[in-house]
């Protein structure tokens, strides 16, 4: 069976009809919002995204963690504020990403939480540099219920791969991969997607055949092929690739300007948000520092955060103007290729 058909039925295996009519709500609550220039919302989130922790092993240039330069604390998601999470949103939630920043399995409750959150019917995904994949680990990651892992694997030999994702061992990516697949293997369980994301450089762009044809050797369900993200792009970066398709953005006679048109309206605003390990609740990815904070699920229900005044009238910022944004200024929203 083809393995994006596979996912597609485990993702779809999820939906129930109380989660179909909610989607249906978040649907409608965006259209009229749009239209009206108002902010509706009759839903609660499609999906969710939550931080394991903030800690990192590498030091990825482009990355908080992996510079250590967060304005907001660094720690571990603890599991009582997950567990409250899943329950109060396991009827109408379809998907959950454990990541936001940091390395998911550095924090030990990780594939835990995975599990709590399987068992009750909501389809599973995270991010991982995979330098912590033994074949234990593996197995663990297997049997946890974890629907779809994307691997960070930006280069084919170490010189490559080393210049982002500084103090990372290629080779530890590739056996961590190996050990996912004949665990999945050994175990009869094919629930997992295994995914490779290769972020297109200007000194790794060269190594695009190659990355494709590596993953094809390593048996990978599917190979993203990701522009980066430069937070100082206006005056160009020498981590940006020559060719335009794999850059977000583009050369103008002012410097570099992010190829996506600022429209003032926003699907994620209305069917997911991100929580930090700490439990504070901000609107996208995007806000790394967690610089837009519209409640705390330590104090309230995030339901209650969720459908707040706070929350309402950030949406209806969007909808008249996200140039005003700062963290819209930088949004890649749609920067990935899927090629296998």
């Amino acid at each position: 069976m083809n393995t994006k058909f596979r996912d597609g039925l485990v993702l779809l295996s999820k939906l129930t009809p109380r989660k179909a009519w909610n989607a249906f709500l978040v649907w409608f609550s965006y259209h009229i919002s749009r239209t009206f220039k108002r902010s509706f919302h009759w839903g609660d989130p499609i999906s969710l995204s939550i931080e394991p922790t903030t800690s990192c092993n590498l030091r990825c240039p482009q990355c908080p963690s992996g510079l250590r330069a967060f304005s907001r604390p660094t720690g571990m998601l603890q599991g009582n504020l997950f567990e409250r999470l899943v329950e109060e949103q396991k009827h109408t939630l379809w998907y959950m990403t454990l990541y936001f920043q940091g390395e998911p399995f550095l924090n030990p409750e990780f594939l835990d939480m995975v599990n709590y959150a399987s068992v009750r019917g909501i389809y599973t995904a995270t991010s991982t540099n995979a330098h912590y994949l033994t074949p234990e680990n593996a197995k663990k990651t297997i049997e946890s219920g974890l629907n779809r892992l994307l691997i960070s694997i930006d280069g084919v030999d170490q010189d490559a791969y080393g210049k982002y994702r500084i103090g990372g061992s290629l080779q530890k990516v590739l056996d961590g991969t190996r050990n996912l697949i004949e665990a999945r293997k050994k175990t009869g369980k094919k629930g997992l997607q295994i995914v490779w994301q290769f972020i297109v450089f200007g000194h790794n762009e060269h190594q695009l055949p190659a990355i494709r044809a590596l993953a094809r050797e390593y048996g990978v369900d599917e190979l993203a092929i990701k522009t980066a993200q430069i937070y100082d792009f206006e005056e160009g970066s020498d981590l940006l690739p020559q060719n335009e398709k794999y850059r977000r953005y583009t050369e103008m006679s002012a410097g570099f300007v992010i190829k996506n048109e600022m429209l003032n309206h926003c699907w994620r605003m209305w069917q997911s948000c991100v929580i930090t390990w700490d439990g504070k609740v901000v609107p996208c990815c995007f806000d790394k520092d967690a610089s837009h904070q519209l409640g705390d699920m330590k104090t309230e229900s995030f339901g209650r955060i969720w459908h707040s005044d706070a929350y309402n009238k950030f949406r209806e910022q969007v909808l008249h103007g996200r140039s005003n944004i700062e963290i819209c200024k930088n949004c890649s929203e749609g920067t990935k290729i899927w090629e296998s």
